[in-house]
């Protein structure tokens, strides 16, 4: 089994509209998702993602991220907590590169996400670039929302129509990220065309 950590932005792009979304196992690497507390901690100390998600404490939602969240004994809690006290502090050491080229400095819940990736051997889906330039730096495993799509499209997991649907949901909410609109007529060429 290989572990796929969603962060809070892939979380809130997918979980509406990807049903059940966790803990369903696909691909020949047994890819099976799962959220930590901490991105349901990050929407509930929002204001801001609670208006624009309200759907997020739906029932079932809640129910299915309780049911395949992570838990962390002691020792692993200890060893994530300082991988991502390393990691925040080299994205504090070098402001300028995390505030560029549309980067957003990652966060200290986005740190312990990527921290528990290098932890617990685990793949992080974010589309935050500035979590791609730490994730590179570090050498972790990291994907694009657009990506996981790809490879649960390839594996079967989800059909055509719905990555589509996904896709203009996200332009018409104004929440296509750059990056998937490059891919958008490469990766995803026999969906969309040229």
């Amino acid at each position: 089994m290989t572990l796929v950590l969603l962060d809070t932005n892939a979380y809130l792009r997918l979980a509406k509209r990807i049903r059940p979304l966790l803990g369903v196992e696909f691909g020949q690497k047994q890819y099976v998702l799962t959220v930590l507390k901490q991105v349901e901690d990050e929407v509930f100390k929002s204001p801001r993602l609670q208006f624009l998600y309200p759907w997020f404490s739906d029932t079932d939602l809640n129910a299915e991220r309780m049911a395949r969240q992570v838990r962390l004994n002691k020792k692993e809690r200890t060893q994530i907590e300082a991988a991502a006290s390393v990691l925040r502090a080299y994205v504090l050491a070098d402001p300028l590169g995390y505030t560029t080229q549309g980067r957003s400095p990652p966060s200290p819940t986005d740190c312990f996400i990527l921290a528990f990736g290098q932890v617990r051997p685990a793949i992080v889906v974010t589309d935050d670039l500035g979590m791609h330039k730490l994730a590179k730096d570090f050498d972790l495993d990291i994907w694009h929302g657009h990506e996981l799509l790809k490879k649960m499209l390839s594996a079967k997991a989800i059909a055509n129509e719905l990555v589509r649907e996904i896709f203009t949901a996200l332009e018409n909410n104004d929440d296509l990220p750059r990056t998937w609109q490059e891919v958008k007529h490469t990766v995803f060429k026999k969906l969309f065309g040229l």
